[in-house]
């Protein structure tokens, strides 16, 4: 403000010097100069209340305001109405644009997603969300996490699709609207609600569910209670809840016979995995492999401590019958009704070392003393048989 008076008075001073006017009278020629003096006292008695009151501070944070707020509605403007001489990324072609969007990470598809409302809609594509879907939750989310995931969207009974159809599971629809990630992670897993709620039928809520850690699914962990000597080298179902600040597991698993629900923090990802049948852990799993296992196999076979305890998948391998010497030009283990299965992270002669089952007959078989040993499946898979080796114990186990 100083500066812009300082200027005006120049200006008029210059203003006045340049004109060719006729010399005025002594008199006038006085009292400009008494008015010159009479604003400059006025001024600097100005700036001196000014300075002590603040003012000139409150009209700066003023203009500051009304500048932002005024380039903020040019912005919008600019987006929502591109002129006719500008590019627009909406100008790209439809290949271009999808492959530019294919390329952004979750938050940054919902960074895109408000910018505007075509890309709003674009970026919240069941088939963009599908393969962020896929990348980092296929490995975990089996088929008895997608019906637990129905049951959990039709119990929300305070959420419904905008269409108002029921829920279809993980294949999903489109959204009433779009925030960041970070909004989405404070607001779901908060007591607080959205103002206007995600449709419940999309991928995208379904993912935002899954981060959050509002949504507990259903899968296996090995090596359960932080590798507990009495579980090594198995596998137990649980049910999950994600943990994005640490990017681990809260595991919960269900109470059987005098224990309590137990819950395990700090599951590491590479500790789970997606049920590899869909039975649940209470029933006897089918054996379908039993007239095709020969020495040398690697299976996972069911056990239960009793009756009441839920089965866990636990490794082991085929062996040979004791009257076979290994030889396999030799061998004819695998003619033999009895099947031997070999827990080799047991110590030789411990009652946990080797079992016996019936080829043909085998259905539950064991008592109170040893467990019950269920259902057997054969590993066929190189990256099924290098993950139990890569859970092998330091130690061989008593």
């Amino acid at each position: 403000m100083l500066f812009l008076l300082i200027s005006c008075v120049s200006f008029f001073l210059l203003l006045s010097k340049s004109l060719s006017l006729p010399p005025l009278p002594s008199w006038a020629t006085e009292m400009r100069l008494l008015s010159l003096l009479f604003w400059q006292e006025f001024v600097s008695l100005l700036l001196h209340w000014a300075r002590n009151s603040g003012l000139i501070f409150s009209l700066f944070k003023r203009l500051t305001a009304s500048s932002a707020m005024s380039l903020r509605k040019k912005s919008f403007a600019k987006v929502e109405n591109v002129e006719e001489d500008q590019l627009s990324i909406l100008d790209l072609p439809d290949l271009a644009l999808e492959s530019i969007l294919g390329r952004l990470s979750p938050p940054g598809l919902c960074t895109m997603a408000g910018v505007c409302t075509s890309l709003r809609d674009r970026c919240r594509s069941n088939h963009l969300w599908e393969r962020h879907m896929k990348k980092k939750w296929g490995r975990v989310i089996g088929p008895a996490a997608q019906r637990e995931w129905q049951w959990f969207i039709a119990s929300r009974k305070d959420i419904v699709g905008s269409d108002g159809s029921k829920p279809k599971g993980l294949s999903l629809g489109s959204l009433s609207c779009v925030w960041p990630l970070s909004w989405i992670r404070s607001k779901i897993g908060g007591a607080s609600k959205p103002s206007c709620s995600l449709p419940v039928d999309s991928i995208m809520y379904c993912y935002h569910s899954l981060e959050s850690g509002k949504f507990w699914f259903p899968a296996q962990v090995y090596n359960r209670e932080h590798g507990h000597v009495g579980f090594m080298l198995s596998c137990y179902d649980a049910e999950l809840s994600y943990n994005s600040r640490t990017d681990t597991f809260h595991a919960r698993y269900p109470p059987h016979g005098r224990r309590t629900m137990v819950i395990e923090e700090g599951v590491q990802w590479e500790r789970l995995r997606a049920p590899p049948v869909d039975t649940p852990a209470h029933d006897l799993h089918v054996s379908d492999c039993l007239s095709d296992l020969c020495p040398g196999d690697h299976i996972e076979i069911q056990w239960r401590r009793n009756k009441e305890f839920p089965y866990g998948w636990w490794y082991g391998v085929v062996g040979h019958l004791e009257t076979c010497d290994g030889n396999e030009h030799f061998c004819r283990c695998h003619d033999s009704d009895t099947v031997i299965l070999e827990f080799n992270h047991y110590t030789p002669g411990s009652r946990w070392r080797r079992t016996a089952v019936n080829r043909k007959h085998h259905r539950e078989e064991g008592g109170e003393t040893d467990g019950f040993y269920g259902g057997i499946r054969k590993l066929h898979k190189k990256e099924e048989i290098s993950k139990w080796r890569r859970l092998w114990p330091d130690e061989i186990l008593e």
